[in-house]
């Protein structure tokens, strides 16, 4: 009985990172303190992302807007840099998989049909990320892209690479994509209601919404309805096309109204940037936004920081390096930072 009863208890608990051999750069043969460190970091980029190794502890890693095969080579041949030609570099990483010989590693997938897709929008798990479960994971995050200016369509974009944290620490990232020619703020909000219940249907222990743009906009209309998110994460968020004077008054406008709607509890973390033609009135965004610490049950401000500018600054690889961790502890930590 007694180890019946240890094994449900592991099942039960969160896969720990030192189970997942992707995310344990100290098993990689050969490899010393800096290289293990450098793969540390190549884990937290976006894919496609590739890490070498080679004999005498080499090492390269490379990421970026390629093609996967590309990233590869890249890696190999920076690698290779390092090491005599008659003693290869080999890859050790390509994106989520193991791909060195005798230690290859590939993620459990989502069940074929896992999320909910209609004509104008879907929302399911990206692949991009390791998947863990709704009974192994930690917990769920929500993701919601932004809505483009002029229109453009996207739905299927990959997250932003701060979300890493939080995958690796063992939650899940689903994508919330909208059809552009039906994503109007109000209707996309409802529907954003009823995944967030769905995906608590769903069993994860903690609900996270997080968004950037359009998307951390309809993240905030959800703080109306309690119990839907144990935290809120708004990367720039905006509803209004039109950023005119007469335009960023309205948005102000409607902000303070969304505030004015949220329920009380839950933590909730915003980031405002400088240049941010979405943000004309920073001053008052920022201290309408500090109202919500009186409300919710933890509130974190990333305010203007220094050299991250322009609206899209929350999707750089400078934003995710400096905030991922402190974004992860307000996520998961039972005392949350109240500043990064």
């Amino acid at each position: 009985m007694l180890r019946l009863a240890l094994l449900l208890l592991l099942l039960a608990a969160p896969l720990r990172a030192e189970t997942v051999p992707l995310l344990d750069p100290a098993s990689v043969p050969g490899l010393g303190a800096n290289g293990r460190a450098e793969l540390s970091r190549t884990l937290l980029r976006n894919l496609p992302r590739a890490f070498a190794i080679g004999p005498g502890g080499a090492y390269a890693s490379r990421a970026g807007n390629a093609a996967p095969e590309a990233v590869a080579e890249a890696a190999l041949e920076a690698c290779q840099a390092h090491t005599p030609r008659q003693l290869p570099c080999r890859l050790w990483l390509r994106d989520l998989e193991i791909v060195f010989p005798g230690r290859e590693w590939a993620p459990a997938t989502p069940p074929e049909g896992t999320g909910w897709r209609q004509a104008v929008r879907e929302t399911v798990p990206d692949a991009r990320f390791l998947w863990w479960g709704p009974d192994r994971a930690r917990g769920v995050v929500l993701w919601a892209h932004g809505r483009g200016a002029s229109g453009e369509d996207s739905r299927g974009r990959q997250p932003q690479a701060w979300l890493r944290h939080l995958n690796n620490a063992g939650f899940d990232i689903w994508r919330f994509d909208r059809d552009p020619e039906a994503d109007f703020v109000r209707r996309a909000a409802g529907w954003m209601r009823a995944d967030l219940a769905a995906l608590r249907a769903q069993g994860y222990r903690r609900v996270v919404v997080a968004g950037q743009s359009r998307g951390a906009w309809n993240a905030l209309q959800a703080l109306d309805t309690p119990g839907l998110a144990e935290v809120t994460i708004a990367i720039a968020p905006a509803a209004l096309a039109a950023m005119d004077e007469a335009g960023q008054a309205r948005q102000m406008a409607a902000l303070r109204e969304v505030l004015a709607a949220a329920a009380p509890g839950g933590r909730v973390a915003v980031a405002n940037f400088q240049g941010d033609p979405f943000d004309g009135l920073p001053e008052e965004r920022a201290a309408a936004l500090r109202g919500l610490a009186g409300t919710a049950a933890a509130f974190l401000l990333i305010d203007r920081p220094a050299g991250l500018p322009g609206h899209s600054a929350g999707a750089s690889a400078a934003f995710a390096t400096r905030y991922g961790p402190c974004l992860l502890r307000f996520v998961v930590e039972d005392v949350p930072p109240a500043a990064c």
